[in-house]
């Protein structure tokens, strides 16, 4: 697999793994405020059927904010605060939502709280007290606001989402080390080697971009023009190529060809590739030249 092909398929593994870690968890947090309204008006029916009521409404709960909700009933009633924080504790244990959490009981007429705490782990801590008197039958509203950290669904994905990262890219900076070092992306024996290449000529590994050849762990470079007749011929293997069509290609944006220039790089070229002996630059009379592979 050549180098920049790698590097596209960790870029689009991550891209791919971001995307379906978002939806994952986009469709989490979905599943989760759903459930907690169902949660949060069942804790509304049972405060009612505490205070004696078993016909009222309980109206639709609304989502205040993020993590914060609204019960309303549809009729007056009365409620023991001790009671009230048992119902409210009980529920949200028993259906695994978040344990810390505020709750403040209004007078829906005019929004006062009348009786508030927060649960903070097992602690309560009251906000404002009330108990021990139980208040007035009134038309009532209870807010409940959750402090929230971090999903299971991110902690089930973060791990192993950032253990890939860091291996891809512990892999990566050994990779480029051991080619720096070595001239081969090799590695090991036994893996391939990455390189911006064309398909290998013979035994030689040829690298257009970079302007190389390697065989047997040994790096041979090429200038400019060399490496631009090479990759000429490494297009077309075992195909007669005109020596009109590579002087334009290599040649025409410099405005002026020598007559003799191409058969200079030719004969240099034949050096590079002769250890390899099935490689040659065949001489093919009057017409031009041709890569001989095999």
């Amino acid at each position: 697999m050549h180098l920049n092909h790698w590097f596209g398929f960790v870029g689009l593994s991550l891209l791919v793994f971001l995307a379906v870690f978002q939806i994952a968890g986009n469709n989490g947090k979905d599943f989760e405020q759903n459930k907690e309204l169902v949660v949060i008006r069942k804790i509304g029916h049972e405060i009612l059927l505490h205070s004696g009521d078993s016909t009222s409404r309980v109206l639709p709960v609304e989502q205040l904010k993020k993590n914060e909700y609204k019960i309303q009933f549809e009729s007056k009633f009365s409620f023991q605060p001790d009671s009230l924080v048992q119902i409210i504790r009980q529920i949200i244990s028993k259906h695994g939502l978040p344990p810390d959490y505020v709750v403040n009981v209004t007078e829906s007429s005019n929004d006062e709280v009348i009786f508030g705490y927060a649960i903070l782990g097992t602690e309560q801590n009251d906000i404002v007290p009330c108990r021990g008197r139980i208040p007035p039958e009134n038309f009532y509203s209870i807010n409940l606001k959750f402090q929230r950290s971090d999903t299971l669904l991110q902690k089930k994905y973060a791990l192993p989402g950032i253990s890939i990262l860091g291996l891809t890219i512990l892999f990566l900076a050994i990779s480029s080390y051991h080619k720096r070092k070595t001239g081969s992306g090799a590695i090991w024996k036994g893996l391939p080697a990455f390189h911006d290449t064309t398909p290998k000529i013979g035994r030689y590994l040829f690298s257009h971009g970079e302007q190389y050849l390697l065989i047997d762990g040994e790096k041979t470079e090429l200038t400019p023009k060399e490496s631009r007749i090479l990759n000429i011929f490494a297009k077309a293997p075992n195909q007669t190529i005109a020596r009109e069509t590579i002087q334009k290609e290599v040649w025409e944006n410099e405005g002026v060809i020598v007559g003799r220039s191409l058969d200079m790089y030719i004969s240099k070229l034949r050096k590079k590739l002769e250890k390899d002996p099935n490689v040659k630059l065949v001489n093919i009379h009057g017409r031009g030249y041709k890569l001989q592979i095999g």
